[in-house]
């Protein structure tokens, strides 16, 4: 017999937790629609993306997004970080995951003033 670590305890946890939330909606939600919001949600760096937009709450431009993305990731102060390392983010950000994110209508962004505007923020 093996020992489960915590992690898979808490893989397991989520998983149920999230089956259940499914299974007590009123109406079924679609499967691809289930799909596609899992898949938005598979990558770190667009969850991250999205706890910036949710905790702001209003328009703010993709590099400050970007450098709060890279604070998020990297623990270390702003002040610490490298412009390379923000760049980094900032293309990331710009080329992959803001695309998806504007597709499934969690964002919009003006291209022209480089602004992100969350359109789908959770209420707390």
């Amino acid at each position: 017999m093996t020992a489960t670590s915590h992690t898979t305890t808490d893989h397991a946890a989520f998983v149920l937790a999230a089956l259940e939330w499914l299974d007590q909606r009123e109406q079924r939600p679609d499967p691809e629609g289930v799909d596609a919001a899992f898949d938005l949600l598979a990558s770190e760096r667009r969850r991250q993306f999205l706890a910036v937009m949710t905790t702001h709450e209003e328009a703010l431009t993709l590099p400050d997004v970007a450098e709060e993305v890279a604070v998020r990731e990297t623990g270390e102060p702003v002040t610490d970080l490298s412009a390379e390392c923000v760049a980094d983010v900032y293309i990331s950000l710009y080329h992959d995951h803001l695309p998806r994110l504007v597709d499934a209508g969690l964002v919009a962004y003006d291209q022209e003033r480089d602004l992100v505007q969350p359109t789908a923020v959770r209420e707390h």
